[in-house]
């Protein structure tokens, strides 16, 4: 199944999920609308409001409350990006200008703010303290990983440990509470909410995995970025950390200098040392486990269209492009 197929698969929610996060983004202040529709309607995947539906359906949920969650998780990570883009200078994101480029850092952590907070007035309306439970842990842990994340910014010596705790924080966590809250909304047993969470985790983290390899082996106009932007903000990504590690002298230290200095003035270079000592390689085996330990720990779930939906959705997480 690929991933066309999926989104068709679950397309009729899917509308649901558009519908109610276009209405639960109104706001009186037309700057907020403005801006937050602006990245809302910026050309991303959905994925972890797909992911939320998949895991209810695989869980055998008939109901309609996966709406409110995917909003929930949409608000969540669209705020995590407008921050992000703050604290990181950057100018693009998904092929266009970020909204700090085009509105200033102000306006941009403002209505990330105000994300955040609708997202947990959606929360307090479903009135159920198991999610507020998981919905308020995970916001708190990805306010952690942004934190361990800026503590290790041009820190050429961060190990490959310390980045795996990154982006376990920062980025698989929401992943792991979109699987964890469509088994929760089931009703599900506690054995399969544990195998989605492990499942979701995973399946993040591969994710993060091959967005770190993407940046040092496309295109820009492919992956909507910047090439090199990850090293011109400083942040000593999994590749970067294993060509530190296994590179001559002279390749340590042009790798250490563009760490350090947050540039990506011998972006050629650093590519060159990266794919020369295997450090593409060495991520990309990283990525395989974690999408091999996502789809394993869906082996307690019963066979449906949206299991095998959700086993195609961890090949894609590695194989994909963009």
């Amino acid at each position: 199944m690929d991933i066309q197929s999926i989104y068709t698969l679950i397309e009729t929610d899917m509308v649901d999920v558009d519908v109610m996060i276009h209405a639960r983004l109104q706001s009186d202040v037309a700057l907020i609308n403005q801006l937050s529709h602006y990245i809302i309607n910026s050309g991303g995947k959905r994925l972890r409001p797909a992911l939320v539906i998949l895991s209810a359906r695989a869980c055998g949920y008939k109901g309609q409350h996966y709406a409110n969650l995917a909003t929930i998780i949409e608000f969540i990570h669209t705020a995590t990006l407008l921050h992000d883009d703050v604290v990181d200078g950057s100018e693009m994101r998904r092929g266009k200008e970020t909204a700090n480029t085009l509105w200033g850092n102000e306006a941009s952590v403002l209505v990330g703010d105000f994300l955040y907070t609708r997202a947990f007035e959606m929360m307090v309306e479903m009135d159920s303290m198991p999610l507020m439970k998981i919905l308020s842990n995970t916001t708190n842990i990805i306010a952690e990983g942004e934190v361990l994340q800026l503590l290790n910014c041009n820190d050429p010596d961060t190990n490959e440990a310390t980045y795996l705790q990154v982006i376990h924080h920062k980025t698989a966590k929401l992943f792991e509470a979109a699987g964890q809250l469509g088994a929760v909304i089931s009703k599900s047993p506690n054995n399969l909410e544990l195998a989605m969470a492990k499942y979701a985790m995973h399946l993040g983290s591969a994710f993060q995995l091959v967005d770190d390899i993407l940046d040092y082996s496309e295109s820009s106009e492919t992956i909507g970025k910047n090439i090199g932007d990850d090293l011109a903000e400083g942040k000593p990504t999994l590749p970067l950390i294993y060509a530190m590690q296994h590179g001559n002298d002279s390749q340590k230290q042009i790798i250490r200098h563009a760490i350090e200095n947050g540039e990506r003035d011998h972006i050629d270079k650093i590519i060159t040392i990266i794919q020369d000592t295997g450090a593409i390689d060495y991520t990309n085996q990283a990525a395989l486990k974690e999408a091999q330990n996502a789809k394993e720990a869906l082996e307690p779930l019963p066979s449906s269209i949206y299991k095998d939906a959700l086993l195609s959705l961890a090949d894609f997480s590695v194989e994909r492009h963009y």
